[in-house]
């Protein structure tokens, strides 16, 4: 089967209203409900999208993450094609008892945490989310690459926890312009269980990906798009023309995330 007819598995997606107040002429354009990320998603041959929702992320500093993990309890269990990521603030205990609630959920495969939109260094609150998703043998997403949430200083916690699988977000994203935060990271980490996902703007650069590949084994890469803030369609085919084999490619798109998620998927 050509690489391009692979159903792929979106480990990094969102939904819902997109809201920068320093930008706001962006929010319509990163705006799109589950049905638009349903509908893009087809688009780019994806078979499960995994979200978690804007309104529990957005504004920053002032969002609702349990109202916003409510709600996507409710839509994601309208949308075929969708699975939710369950966020954890650890500023609201209430996160952390819907996170031990929504982990046995069936359509629930793991922990979102968001150090930036929050606002709180993951050194400051790391202890407590890491050991909680690791007595849940649970697989967690974090946005990775600002000050707040430098990849880095995931390192020891991935390898204290080793009951837990971690996923850095953004390939690419750094706060000082440096590319390659997430790759030395995941290189750095010892106990086979940090990850990172190319939802970033700069997988356009060519190179990148395949650098990432080279310096930390495909089996360490997972597909992300970060939709509806980018074009999912773009982003599968930069994996899908990427300088990579046919193998490589559906590892990245599709069979790291199976072996990932396990029974979690439908």
């Amino acid at each position: 089967m050509p690489v391009d007819g692979i159903q792929a598995i979106d480990v990094h997606a969102h939904y819902g209203i997109y809201l920068e107040p320093e930008r706001p002429s962006a929010e319509p354009f990163m705006t799109g409900d589950a049905a638009t990320v349903v509908r893009r998603a087809k688009e780019a041959n994806t078979q499960y999208t995994i979200v978690s929702p804007l309104l529990g992320l957005l504004p920053r500093g002032k969002a609702d993450a349990v109202a916003g993990n409510d709600e996507a309890a409710r839509v994601v269990a309208e949308h075929e094609g969708l699975l939710q990521w369950v966020i954890i603030d650890p500023r609201r205990p209430r996160t952390f008892e819907q996170a031990d609630e929504m982990l046995r959920m069936p359509k629930c495969v793991g922990i979102k945490i968001h150090p930036e939109e929050h606002l709180y260094p993951i050194k400051e609150f790391g202890e407590r989310i890491f050991s909680f998703a690791a007595e849940r043998r649970a697989l967690v997403l974090t946005h990775s690459g600002e000050q707040n949430s430098l990849p880095a200083d995931f390192v020891p916690y991935a390898d204290a926890y080793p009951e837990m699988k971690l996923i850095l977000a953004h390939i690419g994203c750094g706060w000082d312009g440096d590319l390659g935060h997430q790759v030395r990271a995941v290189a750095k980490s010892r106990k086979g269980n940090l990850f990172a996902d190319t939802s970033s703007a700069s997988s356009i650069y060519p190179g990148l990906i395949e650098w990432a590949v080279s310096e930390i084994g495909v089996d360490r890469v997972l597909y992300g798009t970060d939709t509806p803030l980018y074009m999912a369609a773009m982003q599968r085919t930069r994996i899908d023309r990427a300088e990579l084999s046919d193998s490589q490619k559906k590892r990245i798109l599709r069979e790291n995330a199976v072996g990932l998620l396990g029974k979690k998927l439908p």
